[in-house]
Formats: structure tokens, sequence, C-alpha cells
């Protein structure tokens, strides 16, 4: 049987994705060639629609949330995101430590560099882990690289913020986009390791690590692995949802490049609306430059365009995936697992009984941030409001988009244990006639954000809200923002498949 387990993508967008009265299109947003056309979408973001309507707030909300609880985000997690709400987890990935960033480049093996780090991962960063030792700036660029390749507009413009408040020039940033050249091999190993775990993380081989090696060592180059992880997890979840880009966003919004907050200037509207934007100018080098991030199309002509694609090839039969499932428990991992007693020592009460899988062996590496990943792992596959069934077809769907095979394996153990014969599994990979309208608005949810961020409509959304509802729809984007993370983490690691 061939499976027509599939997302392939060419759409041709002539017009923005978000029209001048902010209302949004149904077709995924065109890709911006150049850092003009990238700074007048992050701009734009700002009147965008969000997908998820919310009621109007009650007395009892406004006293539960507080000031700053009235937010989009804040209100679609307090009203839809279930017991365990895991989209605690992107919402603050990535975000910057309270102490100020440092400055400066990472070099080969920098240990000891800036612990405070970015919260550059799903769930990672928030605490001051003693083995992660890249610093901010240089995870912030690796955040803007995964931004720019998924088109995510939200997240892209607060890297720029960010990496403007350590002192990044406007043409350095440009040269992510433009011009690797410019940065030193170590960094261009480490950029190009994030484009590929983003865009292709069934493409990345023992190669790609062995050229990475070069420069870092073996605990960096996971670090890197969870950063850009959850970078993935937190694109998808912005984008899932609809975050419109903030209104004061733009030129770090009210801070100067070294982090000072800006002075009040109620005599200055003009030049306090002009930092509160992203259309800064653009040197002439940079102009007419078309990014080497991105995911570009190019005609028959050879020409750019703005088409949003995605065309990872995922159609598979049952028997070449049942090979790869095998292959999978036979081959070695790429990175260091820790010894399993120690493991369960580092994780404590987040150890289950029995043999400690892979996946909490390689987390266990960060006994800070790894524990509390392992931790947010099983509450967001052990709780809420999503049946188990439900979150074992999800974690199949979109193992099989990402082409991840220890996370489909886990998927696959889950089905079986559910009941599930090998023919329900296999009939997730097909056109999903045998389930009900609600399941296959959930399933196609899951897996159009899987493929990548912005291919997911707002129709998309809009089908599913109709069928299922905003809570499960929540959970859904949710727990596939988990399961992206979880698929990138896994596969780049090589881990294999338990018995």
């Amino acid at each position: 049987m061939r499976c027509f387990f599939q997302v392939a993508l060419l759409v041709a967008v002539a017009a923005p994705a978000i029209a001048e009265d902010g209302a949004v299109t149904a077709q995924p947003r065109p890709i911006p060639l150049t850092r003009p056309e990238m700074k007048q979408y992050l701009e734009d973001m700002k009147g965008r629609t969000p997908r998820i309507p919310l009621p109007e707030l009650t007395e009892e909300e406004k006293a539960n949330l507080g000031e700053r609880g009235g937010g989009y985000e804040s209100r679609v997690r307090a009203l839809y995101g279930g017991r365990n709400d895991s989209s605690r987890g992107p919402s603050n990935a990535g975000a910057a430590s309270a102490t100020q960033p440092s400055a400066t480049q990472p070099s080969a093996n920098q240990a000891g560099a800036n612990q405070a780090g970015g919260r550059g991962g799903f769930g990672f960063g928030r605490d001051n882990d003693p083995k992660m030792t890249l610093d901010y700036r240089f995870k912030t660029s690796l955040f803007w690289i995964v931004s720019r390749t998924n088109n995510c507009q939200y997240c892209l413009g607060h890297q720029e913020s960010k990496l403007l408040s350590t002192g990044m020039t406007e043409d350095e940033i440009a040269a992510l986009d433009g011009d690797w050249s410019e940065f030193g091999p170590a960094e261009q190993a480490a950029f190009a390791l994030a484009r590929k775990l983003t865009l292709e993380p069934h493409r990345l081989t023992d190669a790609d690590i062995e050229r990475t090696r070069k420069h870092y060592t073996d605990l960096q180059i996971l670090e890197m692995i969870l950063s850009v992880a959850g970078n993935n997890s937190l694109n998808r979840w912005k984008e899932g949802v609809g975050v419109p880009q903030s209104r004061d966003g733009g030129n770090f919004g009210r801070r100067t490049r070294t982090g000072e907050p800006v002075a009040s200037t109620p005599a200055a509207p003009a030049a306090e609306a002009a930092h509160q934007s992203y259309l800064t100018p653009t040197s002439e080098k940079w102009q007419k430059k078309v990014s080497l991030v991105a995911p570009i199309h190019f005609d028959a002509a050879g020409k750019p365009t703005r088409q949003t694609m995605f065309a990872r090839n995922v159609v598979l039969s049952r028997s070449e995936v049942e090979e790869a499932l095998a292959r999978a428990a036979k081959r070695t991992p790429r990175l260091p697992l820790v010894e399993e007693a120690e493991a369960r020592e580092i994780l404590a009460e987040d150890a289950p009984q029995g043999a400690l899988p892979q996946w909490m062996r390689l987390l266990a590496n960060f006994p800070v941030s790894g524990k509390r990943q392992v931790g947010s792992i099983r509450s967001a596959d052990e709780t809420g409001d999503l049946s188990p069934l439900l979150k074992a077809q999800i974690s199949w769907i979109v193992a099989r988009q990402d082409q991840a095979w220890y996370a489909a394996g886990q998927a696959k153990r889950r089905l079986v244990e559910l009941g599930q014969s090998e023919d329900q599994i296999y009939a997730l990979d097909g056109d999903w006639s045998e389930f009900s309208p609600r399941e296959k608005s959930l399933f196609t949810v899951a897996r159009n954000l899987a493929a990548s961020p912005v291919v997911l409509t707002d129709d998309e959304v809009a089908t599913a809200l109709k069928a299922a509802g905003p809570r499960e729809v929540v959970q859904t984007i949710t727990y596939t923002t988990n399961r992206a993370s979880f698929d990138r983490i896994t596969e780049a690691a090589g881990l294999q498949i338990e018995p």
C-alpha cells in the first residue's frame, strides 16, 4: 500500500498576507526576499488579526489575571490551555535573561561564557544551568536564523530587537541573512546546523554533527540543538494561534542598543514612533540582497519568487516506514547519554519506573534545564484535556511529517498500547476519510503546523475551531509545538528506538 501522507505546498502569493485593514488572508504568508521587504512584513504584522476569538473580559478574569493578564496570549492560555498549559513552555522559550547579555560572539569551545544565556529552547534556559556555556548573542543569532527560515515574523522581530540590544549593528544582522562569510568558521557551522535542523530535520546526518564538532564540544552542540528545537516550538506557537506583532516592537522597543531604558519623550512623539518601528534604514549593500536563509523558490527562469514553499517529501510506503524504524532501532546515538544511575539521580521524581528511555538520558546532560524539560514533556503527555489516543495520533502524524524515527517509534508503541492495530496506525498516513470531521480538522492543524509554521492557514484553524472548539484547537497547537521540538532533539541526536 502506498501512503498518501504528504504536505507539499507551492503557493503563489502576490499580495501581502495582511491587508491594510488588518484582516488576514486564507493563504500562507509570502516570503520576503530582501531585508527592506522583511522589515515591512515585521511592521505589517502589528495589524494581524489573532486566530483564536476571545470573549470579553469578565470581572473575575480581570481580578485573576491582573494588570498585565489581559493580553491575547495570556488569555488564550488561561482560557484554553488546559490543566497542564504546555503553552507556557514555548511562550517563555527564547526570552532574554534578566542578566545583561554578553555582546561577544562565542569562539570554539567557549566554556564559561555567559551562562545566563538566552532562553533558547522549549523550556530551556530559565534557570542558569552550570553545563550550558553558549552566550546570549550567539543563541539569539540562531533564533533569528530559525525564525527567518520559518518565516515567523513575530519571533523574527523580537530577535532583531534583542540582537540590537547586544550591540550588533544593522549590517551585522543583515549579514545573518545575506552573507555568512562575514562570520567565522565556528559561527557558520552553527548557523548551517540551525537552518538544516529547522527546515529538514530528517536530513541531518553524522557528517553535519562532525562538521560542527570541529568548533564545539558535544555538550555545546546539544545545547544548540535544544535551543533550535525550542525556537521551532515557539515559532509554531506564535503562528499557530496567530499572535500579532507587539505594537511597540522595533529597534528594541523602548531600549537603546546598550540595553538602557529610553527616557520618556512626550515632546518628541515622532522620534518615539520611529524608535518603535521596524522600518529602519538599510544600507545600500543589503538593499537588494536576496535571503540565503529563507527557503526561496525560483521560477523556470531562475528568478526568486515570494511563493510560500513547502515540499518535504514524506510519502513513504508502509514497508519503507517499517524499514526506517528498524534502522533506527539499530543505530548508535550521535551525542552522549548520561549513565542510567546518574540520570535517575539527576531527574529524581521526574524519572519513571523501569528503564530510562534514551531521550531522558540525553536531556540529563543538563542537570537543571534537562530535568525541567523532562518534567515538561512528561506533563504534556500525561495532563491536559486531549485524550491519550489523540495525543498519540498527533505524535505519530508530527513524527511522520518530520521523519523523526525515534519519535515515530515511541508514538507507535503508545498507539499499540492504546489498542490500535497496525492498519489503524497506518491509516493516519492516509487521507483520513475514516475519521470524523473533528479528528480530521485537528489532524490538519497538527500536520501543517509541524510542516512549517506558516503553512497552516487561517481557514484551516477556523475549520478546526468550528469542528472542535477553541480548547481542543489551542491544546492541539501547543501539543504539536512540543512534539516538533521533541522530534528535532531526538532525531538530531540520532537516538536508538528502545526494544
